[in-house]
């Protein structure tokens, strides 16, 4: 699908203008925040996409000493790091993580991922620091680092892990986690895109993200997942055949955030446990960490827009669905707040 040229000038005019790189026949844009920018393209870099998001990861201790500090769940099957930071305002306080590209196609997810970063770090808004100063977070833009390379540099719409399944290769990781695994909504044909994988945790990215979720203990208690493309709110599960124990308070949480989300720019957005809103789905992240380690508060976004553009979301609507969708997380962390102080 090729974007317009009125498209790019206006996304130019409104978000700083950029020399497009072409690629598979789109021009393609990338933003990564900056404290003093918010947003600036990275059009220029035909070799360390990846590289470009861990450079800025790693410049962030140095911009925000004592509350920043870079973390590595471990590493791809192709030995590229799976980086993220913890930012933390004090000791003590209950944990968030927040997933990013999990599908490597689903490049809004990164950037919204790393709008988060920003704002959480930046914002001068008493409403947001009175939410995000009381969690720490664990935030990993890119957790299937060797597909989102490969999206870059190969396949625009490539999806799934990079590690050989002979004939074909990769696996679906949000299909290869180790909560009701292969039951539904996945394959074990290897060369679909919901390719489950030859075991539960075959895989080293969904192996060592969950060795490090698992580490963090019972400090844990929210985990949040961000996807594209459907403009939905979901929590676990994506079995047909099991509910959440604290469904109804998920529920409750899904719809004041999709209200909080819908009241910036008017975009609706559907929610649900995963089964009744989207599909029937298994070996999910979401559902792993809430069936296997009790998260009580588990939620996962599939963001704009509802299949007009999809995966090739323009770049004028990087910033209008970050902001929504901050609102909504704002939502769901002052839920949570209000639910385990008490």
């Amino acid at each position: 699908m090729l974007w317009r040229d009125p498209l790019l000038t206006l996304a130019a005019l409104l978000l700083t203008a950029g020399k497009p790189r072409h690629f598979d026949s789109h021009t393609v844009y990338r933003v990564l925040p900056t404290k003093e920018l918010h947003v600036q393209f990275l059009n220029e870099f035909a070799d360390k996409h990846l590289h470009d998001v861990h450079t800025w990861l790693n410049s962030l201790p140095a911009s925000y000493p004592g509350i920043v500090t870079t973390v590595r769940a471990g590493f791809s099957f192709e030995r590229l790091e799976i980086l993220g930071v913890k930012i933390s305002y004090g000791t003590g306080r209950p944990i968030a993580v927040i997933e990013g590209t999990i599908h490597a196609r689903e490049w809004i997810s990164t950037a919204s991922v790393t709008w988060f970063i920003n704002e959480i770090l930046s914002s001068t808004d008493a409403s947001v620091r009175s939410i995000v100063d009381q969690f720490d977070f664990y935030i990993f833009p890119v957790t299937n680092p060797d597909g989102y390379e490969y999206s870059w540099t190969d396949d625009r719409m490539w999806r799934k892990t990079r590690r050989p399944h002979v004939p074909c290769f990769g696996t679906d990781g949000n299909r290869n986690w180790d909560h009701r695994w292969l039951e539904e909504g996945a394959s074990s044909d290897r060369c679909r895109e919901d390719y489950a994988g030859p075991m539960a945790f075959s895989e080293c990215e969904t192996k060592a993200m969950s060795h490090f979720l698992t580490s963090l203990g019972s400090h844990l208690q929210v985990y949040l997942s961000f996807h594209n493309y459907r403009q939905l709110l979901i929590y676990p599960y994506g079995s047909s055949h099991e509910v959440a124990d604290n469904a109804a308070e998920l529920h409750k949480m899904a719809e004041k955030a999709v209200k909080a989300l819908e009241s910036r720019y008017g975009t609706h957005y559907a929610f649900g446990s995963v089964a009744d809103a989207i599909y029937p789905a298994t070996g999910g992240s979401i559902d792993w960490v809430k069936g296997k380690l009790a998260v009580p508060y588990v939620f996962l976004w599939e963001l704009r827009d509802k299949g007009q553009y999809g995966f090739l979301l323009p770049p004028d609507q990087i910033i209008p669905t970050s902001e929504e969708i901050f609102d909504s997380v704002l939502s769901i962390l002052q839920d949570v707040w209000d639910a385990i102080r008490c």
